[in-house]
């Protein structure tokens, strides 16, 4: 796999408790992801809610183009322990 193809997506704000969190969790297991920040690219909230079909954040969203929204850490966890990035 090339590295496009294991990229993790985040949208999120800096203002959203669960976005703050979900950072730091990926940000702790060393996973690689781009983070869209929604305040700084307002336009972007509407890809969020393109690939969701809601407007609550963060989405991420993964390589095999599955997604979460508004995860648990265990969410996160399992989902990248299920592709082998963890």
């Amino acid at each position: 796999m090339t590295s496009e193809n294991t990229q993790i997506t985040m949208f999120g704000a800096d203002w959203c408790r669960d976005c703050v969190r979900t950072k730091k969790q990926l940000d702790e297991l060393g996973v690689p992801y781009t983070y869209v920040d929604l305040v700084a690219d307002p336009a972007a909230a509407d890809v969020a809610r393109e690939i969701s079909g809601r407007t609550n954040i963060p989405v991420v969203v993964y390589p095999d183009a599955s997604h979460h929204v508004e995860p648990t850490n265990a969410d996160v966890e399992a989902k990248l322990r299920e592709l082998s990035l963890i």
